[in-house]
């Protein structure tokens, strides 16, 4: 059955209804993917404006007050305070510079002791065998750190039971950590940037990166949702008297 039914000429369009039905619901859904990774561009874009402009920013200090999340995520912090190493824990499947490892993650309890800040401390490398859980040095008595404000939040892909095996985390439930701890803890994750003599690897990447990425899938979609409709044009157009 043919929707449509139009001659230009020597030429005759008339495309069936079915996969004209077809084929707008596939551009739809490829136009729809490539609004998807432009809106998704667009947020790393703003993500790269307000991490650069914050790092110019002079560092916030984090004393016992709670922080407001969405005004320090991505802005330097300073705080003062004594690593609580007997609620460290290890973050598993970290890769840097294809080596697998952990991010070694430890509270820092801010001077006053009402409340904590949890720490990334770093990368350390697995044993290739994992036989061992590594241990690095926690710096003793008080300490001035310097680091990242980062989203807690953030999650990896899991890979079978992400269940936390002792100190090993898949992936940091931070709800689950803080109902555990015995301080409140802050709303943001410290990504530590200050040096320690402790052999941790502390190359944070920047939030915002991906914004190519995500403009060449925009690309693929939307040159996607093009050839659709030029096929369609094509395979529907006739000269007059062909079948």
């Amino acid at each position: 059955m043919h929707g449509l039914n139009l001659r230009i000429g020597n030429w005759r369009f008339a495309p069936r209804l079915w996969p004209t039905l077809a084929m707008l619901f596939f551009v739809a859904l490829t136009a729809w993917l490539g609004n998807w990774q432009s809106g998704r561009a667009d947020t790393k874009r703003t993500l790269q404006a307000r991490y650069d402009a914050a790092f110019l920013a002079a560092p916030i200090h984090v004393g016992t007050p709670m922080l407001d999340k969405n005004s320090v995520l991505y802005r330097k912090l300073e705080v003062t305070g004594r690593f609580d190493a007997a609620h460290g824990i290890l973050i598993d499947n970290r890769i840097r510079t294809g080596v697998a490892g952990y991010h070694v993650l430890m509270p820092l309890v801010v001077e006053g002791g009402r409340t904590a800040i949890l720490v990334n401390r770093g990368w350390v490398a697995a044993d290739p065998a994992r036989a061992h859980i590594p241990d690095p040095p926690v710096p003793a008595g008080r300490v001035a750190l310097e680091g990242i404000a980062g989203d807690p939040h953030s999650r990896y892909v899991e890979l079978g039971d992400a269940t936390p095996r002792d100190r090993v985390w898949q992936n940091l439930d931070f709800e689950r950590y803080a109902r555990t701890y015995p301080r409140a803890l802050q709303p943001v994750l410290l990504m530590q940037t200050s040096a320690t003599a402790d052999g941790l690897a502390r190359d944070w990447p920047r939030p915002d990166t991906g914004v190519d990425m995500h403009v060449g899938y925009a690309f693929q979609w939307y040159s996607l949702a093009t050839t659709l409709v030029v096929l369609w044009v094509v395979l529907n157009l006739r000269r007059s008297g062909s079948g």
